[in-house]
């Protein structure tokens, strides 16, 4: 059972007091209230779990964001930060005794530096909204989750997404070079800029996937990549879902690196034909979408490669895209299977969990055993090439007892990604959906020195508490030392 940590009376006792502060800070319609306003903020794409927030603030620039940050720090209140609410780990579920900033206010695109091959947005630009404003250009912004619709960048950054395309032009921290962000004390810090290799620690590096525990960020720089001269996908039927892991293992395997390689299996498969109409073939156990980009001869002689390699791992289907409407319908599939899942279940939960590619026809074959352990159903729809799955757990919020199946459902399937040598997440981030299963993860030492981290940022943990970390030791604590024998060690040096 999911536990937030316990509300603050003497800041709840405050409230009033806390709304007019922030209001002369945000005048105007910037300061959202009413219980009614702010139950639209109560949660965000894991809709399992809702909270309403305190008072929820919505700044127009980055002064504004200083000021409410120095503030709620000087009084000792939490703050969430919030992009577009698309995160479905949990990462903006507000806090009963905390501000909701939401950062919907900053959604300018501030410059476009076509020779420099970037783009500097400020974090509520939606990801699609970069490659549509460098199109005329031939360029575009290559990571792209399936909710870059809805998705901004700012929260790319928050939970370092991913994308069809990440196999080969990489996450969201590949692709960001530059951010601009607000620490909890009102500072505000640039890392990088308008070119690669900063010198110093990689901090940028820190901050890309840390889920708002260290700052705000107010704006980012990335790189956009020209166009490639021509794509084409590969829809390839497979007879089991085995078959279809380990034809990605061999097309890795092999040197071949696809711009976008995908699995469906078959209820994923049947989804998303019924609502896009792609083509489908729908007496496929598993389907791989395979996309090779590059010149027209290149893309040609690696058709040939991929499909030899999946006919020698037993491919019933094997078809080619010959247009780009075509390429883009065989992806339309893929990109609305979410939706398209939601039509056949009324609730279900995405989960998101990195496995070695060779493990990915054996955790398929557990995750069938699994389905009948718990009675639920799962829909897998993921990306391949990197080994990032998103089952989908098909459940009924209204039956007794179901949420609490599928939830232990994916608990077993994160733990089986761990124990196959995989990770936690892939792009989704921790949040709380993962928080208390990272001890499966890291022990004790890893877990004190990644909160040191948020300590040299956050000293009082008024960020986004609750999130990621199991349980949130004080700074203090970290800081115990070790005495042996009645004796401190190092005592010539002075103690603070």
């Amino acid at each position: 059972m999911l536990v937030m940590p316990e509300p603050d009376r003497v800041v709840l006792d405050r409230r009033a007091e806390i709304v007019a502060a922030l209001q002369e800070i945000v005048p105007g319609e910037g300061v959202i209230d009413t219980e009614r306003e702010r139950r639209a903020y109560e949660c965000d794409a894991l809709t399992a779990y809702r909270q309403t927030p305190m008072v929820v603030v919505l700044p127009e620039d980055t002064r504004q964001v200083v000021a409410v940050l120095r503030y709620c720090k000087e009084n000792g209140i939490k703050v969430v930060p919030r992009g577009a609410g698309t995160s479905l780990s949990g990462g903006a579920l507000p806090l009963e005794d905390g501000v909701l900033l939401g950062m919907g206010k900053f959604k300018r695109i501030l410059d476009i530096d076509a020779p420099n091959r970037c783009v500097v947005a400020q974090p509520g630009v939606t990801n699609l909204a970069i490659s549509h404003a460098v199109q005329g250009q031939g360029l575009y912004y290559a990571p792209d989750p399936s909710s870059q619709i809805a998705c901004t960048i700012g929260g790319n950054v928050a939970e370092n997404s991913g994308g069809v395309h990440c196999l080969k032009y990489g996450l969201t921290t590949n692709n960001v070079i530059g951010v601009e962000f607000v620490t909890m004390d009102g500072e505000v810090i640039r890392l990088g800029g308008k070119f690669f290799d900063a010198g110093g620690y990689d901090l940028l590096g820190v901050l890309v996937g840390s889920e708002g525990l260290l700052g705000v960020v107010t704006e980012v720089t990335v790189r956009v990549l020209p166009t490639p001269p021509g794509a084409r996908a590969l829809l390839i039927g497979f007879p089991s879902v085995q078959g279809a892991g380990d034809c990605v293992a061999a097309v890795i395997g092999a040197g071949i690196i696809p711009g976008g390689m995908e699995i469906m299996d078959r209820l994923a498969i049947e989804a998303a034909e019924a609502f896009v109409h792609a083509g489908y073939p729908l007496d496929a156990e598993a389907l791989l979408i395979v996309e090779l980009d590059g010149c027209g001869a290149e893309v040609d002689h690696l058709i040939a490669a991929v499909e030899k390699i999946a006919a020698a791992h037993g491919a019933t289907t094997v078809r080619a895209s010959q247009s780009e409407e075509e390429r883009l319908l065989f992806w339309a599939g893929r990109k609305a299977a979410f939706p398209a899942v939601g039509r056949i279940s009324p609730d279900y939960l995405c989960m998101d969990g990195t496995i070695p590619r060779k493990e990915i026809g054996a955790v398929l074959l557990r995750m069938k055993q699994l389905e009948a352990k718990y009675g639920l159903r799962v829909a897998n729809v993921f990306h391949a090439g990197d080994g990032n799955l998103h089952p989908l757990i098909l459940y009924d919020a209204n039956k007794p007892g179901e949420l609490l199946r599928a939830e232990e459902f994916g608990r077993d399937i994160l733990l089986l990604c761990v124990e196959v040598g995989g990770v936690l997440t892939g792009e989704h981030g921790v949040g709380v959906e993962k928080r208390d299963l990272m001890n499966a993860m890291f022990d004790a030492v890893d877990l004190e020195q990644q909160q040191r981290l948020k300590c040299a940022f956050d000293e009082q943990s008024l960020l986004n508490p609750g999130k990621v970390f199991p349980q949130l030791c004080r700074c203090a604590e970290l800081g115990r030392m070790h005495v042996r024998g009645g004796k401190l060690p190092f005592p010539d040096l002075p103690r603070f």
